[in-house]
């Protein structure tokens, strides 16, 4: 952590004259309240929702038109100012942190549902709208906007773009990549730009896909066109109980190998069950070490025939216990769960790090016994729950950051997972992003050369580096001195990082 605020140290003097540089330059071109530069005001800015990590950004500013925007990008280029786009805060990687010497600039007022379009399945968005917000005004159509992170009740598209969300219908209907058709934007200079249309396809590079995921580098992105999945007619949710999480990951593979695609497979260990089950009053089964989430959706024919298929496959994995869902109500109530895994933790625990990595499905349970171990090396409590279906990894290391050893711990735990996963086959992030928080893993994973790669895309859109800068592509610096501090410690289960 204390790398990572090294990164942007700078003398009190030096930043406050050119805090007063960048404020007069600026003032011109926003409403008196969209400028903001005291503490007390800038402060709420200093993290997003990696509360470990904090800095107070040089200032905030907060546009309200696409002209603002593209003022401000242009004048913070002109003088060398990094910006740092940030939505609603809901990150967990530290992706909108802000730099010490950098202007935040805040996108929550572009909150306009600008069209909905029922027979195209369409909705053009601007940024600051909520997820939620877009099912919510599709569904007198009988339509949703089907990618669903837990955080989809506060949590923007903007964000979910910067981060290529997912969720936990993401198995079967795709993840924020696949559900957009066009974005519209400005460059780091202030120039606008477009990536994708209206149509399936366009002409040229797929450079739609390289900005949705990119964090904020590549450029800001202020409206957004969303594709929109008619609403199912019937979904139903299976609930399968295991007395063992080998034969509960089994059973997740066992699944996809019937040729099964759920709407929506998620497992939880029996911590997040115990958890979770205070909290909401789901009706999870306490006994149980693991539980998996199973949906079907469709026509109600096509649900009955795919329950029953989920069902024998479950039985035949092993499952000591199996309830299905017998009305919308108790299916909402299985899910709420899940989508309440989070603020359950927050319960039980001073703090708590989500971590989010990835492996493949058939690891899943040797990733649960790796982590029960690493639980007794690192003296921490840790929680799980996974989008089982597609690998996606969620730990919830429980810790209280104002016990500066816990927060070390806390961290070498968080690196011990992210780089076991990637030992399993697996990658460093999932949907969270890299932000600062798997700065340092990010060494592991990719070769001096595929990072020089990374930078090299991002110097085609970004050529003087002031999108987000300090964040995803790590340095080759830091990644030697993160190999030669691991292996010398001996806390990597495998020998990758001598390369270094």
């Amino acid at each position: 952590m204390n790398a990572i605020q090294d990164l942007s140290a700078v003398e009190p003097a030096d930043r406050s004259a050119r805090q007063s540089e960048v404020v007069a330059a600026l003032r011109p071109l926003l409403p008196a309240h969209a400028l903001l530069y005291q503490p007390e005001d800038t402060t709420p800015y200093e993290c997003d929702g990696l509360t470990a990590y904090r800095q107070r950004p040089l200032l905030v500013v907060l546009p309200e038109t696409e002209e603002q925007v593209a003022a401000v990008l242009r004048t913070c280029h002109r003088l060398g100012v990094p910006v740092v786009a940030r939505g609603a805060g809901t990150g967990l990687s530290g992706g909108a942190m802000p730099h010490a010497m950098g202007v935040t600039l805040g996108l929550a007022k572009f909150n306009r549902i600008v069209k909905m379009d029922p027979f195209s399945r369409t909705a053009v968005v601007q940024c600051g709208v909520r997820n939620l917000a877009i099912s919510e005004a599709a569904a007198p159509h009988g339509l949703y906007y089907a990618p669903d992170p837990s955080s989809q009740i506060a949590c923007t598209i903007g964000g979910n773009i910067a981060e290529n969300s997912g969720g936990v219908h993401c198995l079967k209907y795709g993840l924020t990549v696949h559900n957009v058709l066009k974005l519209r934007g400005f460059t780091a200079e202030g120039d606008p730009i477009e990536f994708g249309g209206d149509a399936l396809d366009v002409p040229g590079l797929d450079l739609m896909a390289a900005v949705v995921g990119s964090e904020g580098m590549l450029a800001v992105i202020t409206e957004v066109t969303v594709k929109l999945t008619p609403k199912p007619q019937l979904a139903r949710c299976v609930m399968a109980s295991f007395d063992d999480v080998r034969q509960a990951g089994d059973a997740v593979a066992a699944v996809i190998a019937a040729g099964i695609i759920p709407a929506g497979l998620e497992m939880m260990d029996k911590p997040m069950t115990a958890a979770v089950e205070d909290f909401v009053h789901a009706g999870y089964d306490l006994s149980a070490e693991a539980i998996l989430l199973c949906e079907s959706d469709g026509t109600p024919e096509e649900v009955e025939e795919e329950i029953g298929r989920m069902t024998a496959v479950l039985q035949s994995a092993g499952a000591t216990r199996i309830e299905v869902s017998q009305n919308e109500a108790q299916r909402l109530k299985f899910w709420s769960g899940r989508k309440n895994a989070f603020p359950a933790s927050g319960r039980i625990s001073p703090d708590y790090m989500c971590m989010d990595s990835t492996i493949p499905r058939k690891r899943l349970a040797d990733i649960l016994i790796a982590i029960a171990e690493m639980e007794k090396k690192y003296q921490l409590r840790c929680c799980n729950v996974f989008h089982a279906g597609d690998g996606n990894l969620h730990p919830l290391i429980l810790f209280d950051a104002n016990d500066p050893d816990q927060m070390h711990r806390c961290e070498l735990f968080g690196a011990d997972i992210l780089e076991t996963s990637v030992a399993m086959g697996g990658t460093v992030t999932g949907e969270h992003g890299v932000g600062v928080e798997k700065l340092s893993s990010m060494c592991v994973q990719f070769s001096p050369e595929e990072r020089a790669q990374m930078m090299a895309l991002k110097h085609a859109f970004d050529p003087h580096g002031l999108l987000n800068p300090g964040k995803v592509i790590p340095t080759l610096h830091r990644c030697a001195e993160y190999g030669k501090m691991h292996v010398k410690k001996g806390l990597l289960p495998f020998p990758e990082l001598e390369r270094f």
